[in-house]
């Protein structure tokens, strides 16, 4: 990143965060969407754009509404498009505990309803938002049109926890999944003294957040929202949390459903997998079988829907949505097309 726009984009958040300070409420960048409560609390909603079916865009952990910049407005140009921010990230509250993806989807549910946005919908999911969009669908089947999975995590997935592989779901502990909570039945507690205290040892010891090369590509109006939102100190204490227990019964659903999604149109993105040199204490051989395990697992995506395709991103990442945009809005005009018409997927 050169000089001159380090200095650009420095000028830019300080004008961005002096808008957002004429409203004390917000203290913060103004939002380029609405706050909309949804019971006590108010999560950020950003539609743009006319028309059926709705897209609406998931974000993975750690990602915010306006990472989806390459992709809302071209998105916009050919139908309605909304991009939120999870309770407790940029502008959005914090909301009430345990944040389980059972809740995000009841969450997301109220957001649109209260939004008056009108379903069924197409939900993109990226990473962890393909769960999301998965656990949304099965709790309100009648609201999902199509989707679109943005190399999404799997139930089966295996991820690294102080620098080991763990197939997540076999942390399952022999408790059930606590249901949607309120802010008067769970609401959540502040940040602790210690949590700010670790947040802002981070911040010294790294020094103020930067923008990734990846993040790089959004417009410099994202990439200044990106920084503040980066920037902002823990909001709510984090709670207890029954991911592994969520993965696990979604296995178990999985194990026993073929085509969940029937004949509405899926779409898979995937990057282009490679091996690459293994993570410490790994041996290549097992980094290999990881690897391939996920692509394996990842391409059986395809069993969600009898309407289903994989394209592969061959010059992207993870972010596949930052990486090559084109192929994602493509997708997306793929499934728009195939829902508005109620024609399958062409091969």
């Amino acid at each position: 990143m050169s000089l001159r726009f380090t200095f650009f984009l420095s000028c830019l958040v300080m004008s961005l965060l002096a808008v957002g300070q004429q409203n004390p409420r917000l203290s913060t960048i103004a939002p380029p969407g609405k706050l909309i409560d949804i019971g006590g609390y108010r999560l950020h909603l950003n539609c743009t754009g006319k028309g059926e079916p709705t897209v609406v865009l998931i974000s993975g952990s750690g990602d915010f509404s306006f990472d989806w910049g390459l992709i809302q407005p071209p998105v916009s140009a050919f139908t309605r498009v909304c991009s939120y921010d999870l309770a407790g990230f940029a502008w959005s509250d914090p909301g009430p505990v345990p944040r389980t993806m059972r809740q995000e989807a009841y969450e997301l549910h109220t957001l649109l309803t209260t939004a008056r946005i009108k379903g069924p919908y197409i939900l993109v999911g990226h990473s962890l938002g393909g769960l999301i969009a998965r656990v949304y669908e099965d709790a309100y089947p009648s609201e999902v049109a199509g989707m679109l999975l943005v190399d999404a995590t799997h139930e089966d997935t295996t991820l690294f926890l102080q620098g080991k592989p763990v197939r997540m779901r076999e942390l399952a502990r022999n408790v059930q999944v606590p249901s949607v909570q309120t802010m008067k039945s769970s609401p959540p507690e502040p940040a602790t003294r210690e949590q700010i205290d670790q947040f802002e040892d981070q911040l010294k010891s790294d020094g103020p957040p930067k923008i990734g090369a990846n993040f790089a590509k959004l417009p410099p109006s994202s990439q200044a929202m990106r920084i503040w939102a980066l920037s902002q100190p823990p909001r709510a204490s984090r709670g207890e949390g029954f991911f592994a227990e969520e993965l696990q019964a979604m296995y178990e659903a999985r194990a026993k459903q073929t085509f969940p999604l029937g004949d509405r149109p899926l779409i898979i993105l995937l990057p282009k997998f490679e091996y690459g040199a293994s993570p410490a204490g790994l041996s290549p051989e097992e980094w290999k079988r990881i690897v391939d395990e996920k692509r394996q697992q990842k391409l059986d995506f395809v069993t969600l829907s009898r309407n289903s395709k994989v394209i592969v991103a061959e010059k992207s990442g993870h972010h596949i949505q930052l990486d090559e945009p084109q192929v994602v809005v493509n997708a997306v005009r793929a499934v728009t097309s195939a829902v508005k018409h109620k024609t399958r997927l062409q091969p």
